[in-house]
């Protein structure tokens, strides 16, 4: 059975741009039975919303800045996300924010037993990014849809480096997982790699998946194996450190 998700946008916060592609992105993990953005439609700067909101039926929720400074979008957020938890027709939520003000709210929404994925921008505080259970950097999202026929990036907008640190944490989740051969099933592995860092992503670095992460990394070796599921043959791929 498909999850059911409340997708909340902070308006105030996330380029109009990107929507395509973050709801696409969204699908991936369940269904999004409610999708709202929060903002003061009173103000120039949110025109850009305007067709992009009736081309992916999201409903704008009006929030007047009634005093300056004080950020009225997170407070409308904040209420609508607990009022749709009360209600219990979710399973799940989304939050579009790069705002670290949603970091509590995240908690929280985890506390009650609901899975959070967060997009944002690579500006997002830490604190919010690692109270989600997923998140994903909205950059990832637009260089991803500009791929030639192969399959490859047409261009790469602020790829990260695979870093020694990326390394060892691949290679200590390995560890976590391995089998007295050393040998650990990769689908495991990057689950427990979500776990441990919620904003991991294969795609961070330029790859699509994890397999060809691991591959591009000479720490690290792969076993192609077969099992028999009923009928069916199923290609299993395990990984360990060299």
């Amino acid at each position: 059975m498909e999850n059911n998700l409340a997708v909340l946008i902070d308006g105030d916060n996330i380029p109009s741009a990107y929507v395509k592609e973050m709801m696409e992105e969204i699908a991936k993990y369940g269904n999004p039975t409610i999708k709202r953005i929060y903002g003061d439609w009173t103000n120039p700067g949110l025109t850009k919303w305007k067709n992009v909101l009736l081309e992916n039926a999201i409903t704008p929720i009006q929030q007047y800045a009634y005093t300056k400074g004080k950020n009225a979008t997170d407070s409308a957020m904040i209420i609508d996300a607990m009022d749709v938890l009360y209600s219990g027709k979710v399973d799940g939520f989304c939050i579009v924010s790069s705002d670290s003000d949603f970091t509590r709210l995240a908690t929280r929404l985890r506390e009650a037993g609901k899975k959070v994925y967060g997009i944002g921008e690579k500006k997002t505080p830490l604190p919010f990014v690692v109270a989600c259970d997923k998140f994903i950097y909205i950059e990832i999202l637009k260089s991803q849809s500009k791929e030639d026929e192969e399959g490859k990036p047409k261009e790469k907008v602020n790829i990260d480096k695979v870093t020694p640190k990326v390394i060892q944490l691949i290679s200590t989740t390995i560890n976590d997982l391995s089998d007295d051969d050393g040998w650990a099933f990769l689908g495991d592995v990057g689950n427990l790699l979500q776990k441990k860092q919620p904003n991991f992503d294969p795609r961070n670095y330029g790859f699509l998946k994890l397999t060809p992460l691991i591959k591009s990394i000479s720490n690290f070796e792969l076993d192609h194996r077969e099992s028999s599921k009923g009928n069916r043959n199923i290609k299993l791929i395990y990984v360990r450190n060299k």
